[in-house]
């Protein structure tokens, strides 16, 4: 079985390497519910029991595949979290759909709410389309342009619902870290999930965040790990944050992989499980669209890799600061 670390002060307990919901939802491309369903069971198989989702992935697709395998799951034999801020409204007659990167989206539409009404509903709306009764984990999602409202409406909401009992830790999941850092700082934040800012090429989460994360007793789950494909095979053409990656990156991108295979290592080795050596970090997430990616993951992360490797590649500058 694989490792487990807890988040913050809470009971709640993760699994070192966790599966990303959304490649099941359809990101850039359509997963069946065959396919999505063999996916999730292949990671229990692997030993992965952390399952990350949102109602923003694939408009509801992703939390309703993942639901229809852990709903028959012995409860507490994995941890779930799922996310808070948008809610799915079903589109009117003639409205477009709205894909906002995901392939054949159901018809609804996202709309923020940061309410502690919306809060609760959003929450009730997931456990609907999961098919359970609890999540252990909630994140505000995406809070970029709303920050005041989480600090004014959005955390008490959850500070509310993890003092009832009716979730066990409460967080935040971004992709950049100043926010989140603020957030550590003011708020009693259990987690953190914090997307391409602590990777092989960019560095950006240990210069506040994490330490902030270390201050406060806040655990953090780091996904993002490939910055959106470059460091799993850099190469011309290779994106970067869902860019294409420009010449400099590319070329710290290769000087990585040339130092990672004169040890005998995958560079995805290396990139899954550099994050889990910094004390504040949790869980590392890793996105799955299929059994054959689940497999590469877990095999990737399990891996050995010796210290002189990580020694040299701590010598080397980040290519984002």
């Amino acid at each position: 079985m694989m490792a487990r670390r807890s988040l913050g002060r809470t009971g709640v307990e993760v699994t070192e390497l966790s599966f990303g919901g959304a490649a099941i939802g359809g990101l850039y491309e359509p997963v069946s519910a065959g396919q999505a369903v063999a996916t999730v069971r292949r990671a229990l198989e692997r030993g992965v029991r952390y399952f990350d989702t949102a109602p923003h992935y694939g408009a509801g697709r992703a939390e309703s595949h993942l639901g229809s395998v852990l709903a028959g799951e012995r409860y507490r034999s994995y941890t779930i979290s799922t996310k808070l801020g948008r809610r799915l409204v079903p589109l009117k007659p003639g409205e477009p759909a709205e894909p906002a990167g995901f392939a054949d989206p159901p018809p609804f539409r996202r709309v923020w709410d940061w309410s502690r009404d919306g809060i609760r509903r959003s929450l009730s709306e997931s456990l609907e389309r999961l098919g359970l009764d609890r999540v252990d984990v909630v994140y505000l999602h995406d809070p970029d342009d709303h920050e005041d409202l989480v600090y004014s409406d959005a955390f008490p909401a959850l500070a509310e619902l993890r003092d009832e009992g009716v979730v066990g830790a409460i967080g935040a999941g971004m992709n950049q870290t100043a926010m989140l850092t603020r957030f550590v700082r003011r708020l009693d934040l259990d987690v953190v999930l914090c997307a391409g800012r602590y990777t092989l090429l960019d560095h950006s989460a240990a210069q506040e965040l994490l330490p902030a994360c270390l201050k406060a007793g806040t655990s953090a789950v780091i996904g993002g790990v490939y910055n959106s494909g470059l460091l799993a095979d850099p190469r011309p053409g290779a994106t970067y944050d869902y860019a294409l990656a420009d010449s400099r990156l590319l070329a710290r991108a290769l000087a990585l992989r040339e130092v990672c295979e004169s040890y005998g290592v995958p560079l995805r080795a290396a990139a899954l499980q550099f994050p889990l050596r910094h004390p504040a970090v949790a869980s590392v997430l890793a996105g799955c669209r299929s059994a054959e990616e689940v497999d590469d993951n877990v095999d990737m992360f399990g891996r050995a890799i010796p210290e002189a490797l990580w020694a040299e590649l701590s010598g080397l500058p980040s290519g984002a600061r």
